[in-house]
């Protein structure tokens, strides 16, 4: 809900008297309306600037301990400084914002109110030049300014006579792994911001570009990069029978032809000779150079259906098809239009039991039907059926060093459990301690960024590369040449090795 005066003084007095009535039936120390800092105009929010701030300050530490902090300073201090440059121009230039590039794949940025601002290495993979970076930075920044975030949760507030802190999150994190920053951040805001939000937020982004010297095009750009990975994304995820879902906002759901795109992009034009402004695309290029690409190693590698970690030392197997979430806690594996799924987690063995007495005293299931002992790759352990919610469930557990491996497997449909428990068994027996011979395929990817020569190209390149999953197509992803473009010689590209 925006209430925004745009009609001369009646409105404006029926807004204040609004802001009043709710400040009445809102009397528990919570505000009515506030002036827009962008607009300068009255917005219905239901706390003030103070606990907004508090916001940022309070679940900053939490975004960081559920997704890790990219341990690399060189770059982090990059994106910091990038982001002041905008800040420095932007509404609210009062504010300490703080840049944080996380160590994830998922392409995704998200801000949270009070000047906490965060993109994914996964997002930053993709992007071309530092007028890229920027702008996706000056939009995250327009949330903030505008207090959209603040706006929807006030919105939210009302209509449910409660408190929830929401925040901007890719759908994809909704999963059970992702359960605890759901907890902490609600799901007032977890479906995005609205249309008018994303375009204020889109000609923020573009005005900030162009007052700090960027072209406000790179806005476009961005949103054209993402376009493409999101119709990529829809094809993989397909082929894997999947639903997709992308990047929360107006970067993915709206063309970079869009009309109305267009024209606030182009408003910033009155600040600055913005067609004139700067890209800075080898600065960037060579600042993403040996950045990690896709999954760590601290959290593991997935390499098509095969699983590889190397701090943790194992290794297996999922089945052939199946799309696997690296989770920070767990392994998700989801059978084709998700008719089956399997879950593993591992934790400490503190006491001398055996695996299936593991299992009735520390998962406190004693109804175990059709046991049976798992003696494969010379571990120790141990499976057999239950019920959960109605439906049959495959757990196992196998003891490796001093953990245990703790797998769950059940079905969408519980007719169709005895077509995929073969499977199910399958995954368990393969876990494995991580041999010699599979240390390299435990390592992580990196990007590079070479100078093309006369005789490179993107099929070439591709046999070449440890990308498991459409080699050929990431890599024309990464340097905007995505679907058929080819390398030009002498440009900087990226590879990935």
């Amino acid at each position: 809900m925006n209430l925004v005066s745009v009609h001369g003084s009646t409105t404006h007095d029926r807004i204040r008297s609004l802001c009043l009535l709710v400040g009445a039936l809102l009397f528990l120390g919570l505000s009515g309306c506030a002036v827009n800092p962008v607009t300068g105009e009255q917005n219905f929010v239901m706390f003030g600037e103070d606990t907004e701030l508090e916001m940022g300050r309070t679940n900053h530490p939490k975004i960081i301990a559920e997704y890790g902090r990219y341990k690399d300073e060189a770059l982090q201090a990059y994106v910091q400084s990038v982001g002041e440059k905008l800040a420095a121009v932007s509404h609210r230039d009062d504010l300490v914002y703080r840049f944080t590039v996380l160590d994830s794949p998922v392409i995704n940025a998200f801000a949270l109110p009070g000047g906490y601002i965060y993109i994914t290495r996964g997002l930053m993979a993709y992007l071309n030049s530092e007028a890229e970076l920027a702008a996706v930075l000056g939009h995250e920044i327009g949330h903030v300014t505008a207090r959209h975030g603040v706006r929807q949760q006030s919105a939210a507030q009302a209509a449910n006579l409660g408190y929830t802190l929401g925040a901007i999150l890719l759908p994809e994190l909704r999963g059970a792994a992702s359960q605890n920053v759901f907890n902490i951040l609600g799901g007032a805001l977890l479906s995005g911001y609205g249309r008018e939000h994303e375009l204020e937020s889109d000609r923020l982004g573009a005005e900030y570009l162009a007052k700090a010297g960027y072209t406000p095009d790179a806005m476009i750009d961005v949103i054209s990069v993402l376009k493409n990975q999101q119709i990529f994304a829809e094809a993989e995820a397909k082929k894997q029978g999947r639903e997709y879902q992308g990047y929360h906002g107006l970067f993915a759901s709206h063309p970079d032809n869009d009309t109305r795109l267009q024209q606030v992009v182009a408003e910033a034009d009155k600040y600055v000779d913005a067609r004139n402004g700067n890209v800075y695309r080898e600065a960037y290029l060579q600042r993403i150079d040996g950045m990690t690409f896709g999954d760590s190693e601290e959290q593991g590698i997935r390499s098509e259906n095969q699983f590889y970690h190397l701090p943790m030392r194992f290794a297996l197997e999922f089945p052939q098809g199946w799309h696997i979430n690296n989770n920070p806690d767990s392994l998700q594996a989801i059978a084709p239009e998700g008719k089956a799924f399997m879950e593993m987690g591992a934790t400490d063995i503190n006491r001398r039991l055996t695996p299936q007495q593991f299992i009735q005293q520390r998962l406190k299931v004693d109804d175990l039907r059709s046991g049976q002992t798992i003696n494969s790759h010379g571990l120790e352990g141990y499976t057999g059926l239950t019920i959960h919610q109605n439906k049959p469930l495959r757990l196992g557990v196998v003891y490796l060093r001093d953990q245990a491996f703790i797998f769950f497997a059940t079905t969408e449909n519980s007719r169709e459990f005895n077509e995929y428990d073969a499977e199910f068994l399958a995954t368990i027996n393969s876990l494995h301690g991580l041999r010699e011979d599979e240390f390299d395929k435990a390592r992580e990817l990196k990007l590079r960024v070479v100078k093309v020569n006369a005789d490179d190209s993107y099929a070439q390149w591709a046999r070449n590369s440890r990308i498991s999953n459409s080699p050929l197509q990431q890599l024309r992803l990464l340097n905007d040449d995505y679907p058929g473009d080819e390398l030009q010689p002498g440009q900087l590209a990226k590879q990935v090795r």
